[in-house]
């Protein structure tokens, strides 16, 4: 077996990890069900991983990725109102998935809150990324306000996420991140 192949797989898993824990959350995935979503024998993926913790460890690692990601197409727009706009698209055209599932992030640390085992904080070091990101635009912004507008922000988000989720309404979504793209108008 060549090393991208093993890498090919790894990356197979973490990225399955994702979505089902964020389908079926993490008490009720198991290793089988990921190997199956990511297609590779069961057996195989004791080889990549020892333990189902490692595999939500390696899936918090995909939040980061696909966060560092994000912030990089983000980076190319020319203002910090752009930038946090495009944010707020993001999140509304998830709408669907957050009516269905919640936040994959939000939902993922509300679940790990609950064990004892140090995984909570490392998905909340993921979204203290967001978070700081998210206040160096209102910087960028030139205010002074700028953590607590991007915790209001965030607030924001993760409660839309939660209602949306709540009720399964998709629409629940879409008019928050409309009101919030008018706050950030409203803010320059």
């Amino acid at each position: 077996m060549t090393n991208s192949t093993r890498t090919g797989k790894r990356e197979r898993l973490a990225g399955a990890a994702v979505r089902v824990l964020h389908e079926q959350g993490v008490e009720k995935t198991t290793l089988a069900d990921i190997a199956r979503a990511a297609d590779v024998p069961v057996g195989n993926v004791y080889y990549y991983f020892k333990t189902k913790d490692q595999l939500i460890e390696a899936a918090i690692e995909e939040h980061g990725h696909h966060l560092d990601q994000m912030i990089q197409a983000m980076e190319g727009l020319a203002t910090p109102q752009e930038r946090l706009k495009a944010l707020i698209q993001g999140w509304i055209g998830e709408s669907d998935l957050t009516a269905r599932y919640g936040c994959p992030t939000g939902t993922l640390a509300a679940e790990l809150d609950k064990r004892d085992d140090g995984l909570d904080r490392a998905i909340a070091g993921v979204m203290g990324r967001l978070l700081d990101w998210v206040q160096g635009q209102f910087a960028a912004m030139g205010r002074p306000d700028a953590r607590e507008l991007a915790v209001a922000l965030f607030a924001a988000y993760q409660g839309a996420a939660l209602l949306t989720n709540t009720f399964r309404d998709p629409g629940l979504m879409r008019t928050e991140g409309h009101r919030l793209e008018r706050w950030i108008d409203s803010l320059a």
